[in-house]
């Protein structure tokens, strides 16, 4: 009996304690780590956040601000005395990270990978520095299953259009997405076949590669159409004009920071991006989740 109640004793004092070191000021940098901090419920304790993370918005316009998340400055993240800082895969520069860890930040540098199983580990990751790795399991678990709904519908779709991802900087040249990108990724997983899967990276797209490339489908952020001049313009672009896509008007413009974030969100983005690759297949809707609601 006395055992036991050692034992007893033993979890009470350990389960206080473990609370007692959850994290009270939380600085999360990087899209899909600042959703997840939400979707634990631990929005409350965020003093700061960069620049790209803005969902939900209501709850992120409020917050102290760090900058661009791939070049932070140390002082900035120090400056807000947080507990802990997680930081997406994104941010950087390195050193900016390594001086403030120095200085005695806590940093908990998430992984970067572009599978459904690791944005799901990614969550448990979150949950586990923050100390509610309860709420995370509940989260992770639902996002899984979410993710095997869209699965199971993809993989019965009967088309596989020929997609081309293209990223365009201010007055840059054209960026192609290939192999090892969150954009890739997503046309995969959405059902799409990526028509230069075959490059690593981002590499710049000439007139005569999306000529060859023979997209049937273009994806471009909002932004980057936006900077173009709209839609039509996108359908003038050199070798692009003469594409599959531009011929048939097959434009999907999609937001960044929901479709190329992998984050606790990633079910219903992929979704709904199935949803445009695959008109003719009936995807149901998914279930509201608290975490993809704007709050």
């Amino acid at each position: 009996m006395k055992n036991v109640v050692a034992v007893v004793l033993l979890s009470f004092f350990a389960a206080g304690a473990a609370h007692a070191e959850a994290p009270k000021r939380i600085l999360s940098v990087g899209v899909a780590a600042t959703e997840t901090v939400f979707a634990l419920g631990a929005g409350d304790e965020l003093v700061g956040i960069d620049q790209s993370s803005v969902f939900p918005r209501e709850r992120t316009k409020a917050l102290p601000n760090v900058g661009y998340v791939r070049t932070l400055a140390a002082e900035g993240l120090l400056s807000l005395k947080a507990d802990v800082m997680i930081a997406g895969p994104e941010a950087g520069p390195p050193a900016a990270l390594d001086q403030a860890e120095a200085a005695g930040l806590r940093i908990v540098r998430l992984h970067e990978g572009y599978t459904p199983e690791e944005a799901v580990a990614r969550i448990r990751e979150i949950g586990k520095a923050l100390g509610r790795e309860a709420e995370a399991e509940k989260v992770a678990d639902t996002v899984a299953s979410d993710l095997a709904v869209v699965k199971n519908e993809v993989a019965a779709a009967k088309t596989h259009p020929r997609v081309l991802f293209v990223l365009q900087a201010g007055r840059g040249a054209p960026m192609a997405a290939g192999a090892g990108t969150a954009a890739d990724a997503m046309i995969r997983l959405a059902g799409g076949v990526n028509t230069v899967g075959q490059i690593k990276g981002y590499k710049p797209l000439s007139p005569e590669a999306a000529i060859a490339a023979a997209p049937e489908i273009i994806v471009m952020m909002k932004d980057t159409v936006d900077a173009l001049g709209g839609e039509g313009a996108v359908y003038a672009m050199p070798g692009i004009s003469r594409t599959p896509a531009a011929k048939n008007k097959r434009l999907i413009v999609i937001d960044g920071t929901y479709s190329l974030s992998f984050g606790p969100r990633l079910a219903h983005a992929l979704r709904d991006l199935a949803v445009e690759f695959h008109p003719e297949a009936k995807f149901p809707p998914l279930p509201v989740r608290e975490w993809t609601k704007q709050q």
